[in-house]
């Protein structure tokens, strides 16, 4: 195996402060198989596309013709860890890929993914998104077994999981359905994962469902014959990546499934059976997914709209406010299609207030005492000419520790605002989450702490108003399309060794709003 460390980035600065003050997702996930293509240069871009999820480290690891395992890892943004040079080495028929950002383990290269394990059964490399809720019992369990650990993070928890033969299996064989199904009957929640093996690559999606996994396929000219082609597959945590090397959206991996792809095509198990209460984090809805990114049979971007139309209804504008002299305008860039759908719906028109500096949240360069003391204005300028002598109606997804939104209004305020009426798409945060989501602590948590009106003198607005959690949930539910009306694919899924066969229930969605309401659908040994 070659295992390149990319530590370059190590001094990278996180010159805006307010980035900490915005719920983290964990990680984003990408593997393809396909011999015929240059797929360390695929997964490169599927990950550029899922650089929002996590921003502190990437890596990529292919396995190629000879059973040799190509790694290459390092801190900071895809485009500033990979290059022609150090993407040219990593050749193989298939490959995966993940960007990071740590809740569970360090920020450190050694926590970097894929992590690779060698097994009886050769070489192995996984990427993760999410946390093991109950890793700390898991890794008690294998400790006492004298099992050792190197690293931090829960992803060893799950390799050294899967490198051990479960009972009743034959020692000789990879039998990697049963390692996994395994896995999935000791850890409940919450992972997407990405595991490629000598037999190919296995995506496996837990069986409440809370992190996304999605799948592509692919046509590729035959290496023997170019006039023809044949189909490959691609996994990804969002639409957006399958979109973005041109291929093709199949349909999201179901809860409880382990998906194989290797030389023969795909196939289906179930892992583990799917919950009764699948609990999908509401927040990829709110925040965390790219809006041109589909889940559950429908557009992100539509449901955010949606968000802010139900916003409207539930906390219209002010009798104050008409518009001809008000204007809705959103926090870029979750908050715009929100904002967009108030604005239709109340009748005050949309225009844009803020604009976002996309590239200033990570870099080389240290910023001069001058510059720090800007604060807010490194990431978000006001355009002051829409803004000066109007009402502003302000809609931003969600506030958690509330620094960012108090920054943004005293900035819009002094861009010429007369009045600032906040509306949040999304109930207020009440709860952290240990499910993969760095969601600060109950101390941190303004909504935990205060009452709505606390935080509108906190933050300094008019007026501040959430959206109920009715209205959120009805929002989400009413577009929803079960996959076997959204996509050709049969419901009955092969069955796995271990499990009976399954019909998986496509019209029991259910979402986990753990956050809102402190209700965790999962065992939790925090």
């Amino acid at each position: 195996m070659e295992n390149n460390n990319n530590d370059n980035n190590n001094n990278n600065n996180n010159i805006d402060e307010y980035e900490s003050n915005e719920p983290k997702e964990k990680c984003g996930v990408f593997a393809i198989y396909a011999p015929e293509l240059d797929v360390s240069r695929i997964a490169f871009f599927g990950l550029v596309a899922l650089q929002h999820r996590g921003q502190e480290s990437c890596g990529i690891a292919t396995y190629d013709e000879f059973q040799s395992v190509h790694v290459e890892t390092g801190m900071g943004l895809v485009n500033q860890v990979f290059n022609e040079t150090n993407l040219k080495p990593l050749k193989g028929k298939m490959a995966i890929g993940h960007t990071r950002y740590s809740t569970a383990g360090k920020s450190t290269i050694v926590n970097a993914q894929p992590v690779i394990v060698q097994t009886l059964h050769g070489q192995i490399g996984i990427v993760q998104n999410g946390n093991l809720t109950t890793a700390k019992t898991l890794r008690k369990e294998l400790m006492q077994k004298g099992v050792g650990f190197f690293i931090d993070s829960d992803v060893e928890v799950i390799t050294q999981l899967l490198s051990n033969n479960p009972e009743g299996c034959d020692p000789h064989k990879p039998n990697w359905e049963n390692r996994i199904a395994h896995f999935m009957s000791k850890a409940e929640a919450a992972y997407a994962l990405c595991l490629m093996t000598p037999n190919g690559i296995y995506g496996v999606r837990d069986s409440l469902g809370m992190r996304p996994l999605c799948l592509g396929s692919l046509d590729v000219p035959c290496k023997d014959d170019p006039t023809k082609t044949i189909t490959r597959y691609v996994l990804a945590s969002e639409s957006c990546a399958i979109g973005t090397i041109g291929a093709k959206f199949i349909r999201d991996v179901r809860p409880g499934e382990i998906v194989h792809i290797n030389e023969n095509g795909i196939t289906s198990f179930i892992g583990r059976s799917p919950s009764d209460n699948p609990a999908l984090c509401v927040f990829e809805y709110v925040y965390f997914s790219r809006p041109d990114s589909s889940m559950e049979g429908q557009l992100i971007h539509i449901v955010r709209q949606r968000m802010g139309e139900t916003l409207a209804r539930e906390s219209p504008p002010p009798q104050s406010c008409s518009n001809q002299d008000s204007i809705v305008i959103g926090v870029p860039d979750s908050s715009l299609p929100a904002a967009i759908g108030y604005a239709k719906q109340s009748g005050i028109p949309f225009t844009e207030g803020l604009t976002k500096n996309r590239y200033i949240h990570r870099t080389f360069i240290q910023p001069s005492d001058h510059l720090r003391q800007q604060g807010i204005k490194l990431k978000f300028n006001p355009l002051t000419e829409n803004i000066q002598g109007k009402k502003v109606i302000l809609i931003d997804d969600s506030i958690v520790r509330a620094n960012t939104i108090k920054a943004l209004i005293k900035l819009i305020r002094g861009a010429g605002a007369t009045e600032i009426h906040v509306r949040i798409s999304s109930p207020p945060v009440l709860h952290p989450c240990y499910m993969g989501i760095d969601m600060a602590t109950h101390d941190q948590l303004i909504g935990h702490n205060r009452t709505i009106e606390e935080i509108r003198q906190y933050i300094g607005a008019e007026s501040l108003q959430y959206l109920s959690l009715e209205g959120l949930m009805k929002s989400v539910t009413v577009g929803i399309k079960p996959q076997s009306e959204s996509q050709s694919i049969p419901c009955f899924l092969n069955s796995s060794p271990t499990t009976p066969r399954v019909k998986i229930n496509e019209n029991n969605q259910k979402h986990c709003v753990a956050c809102f309401t402190g209700d965790y659908p999962c065992s939790l040994d925090f």
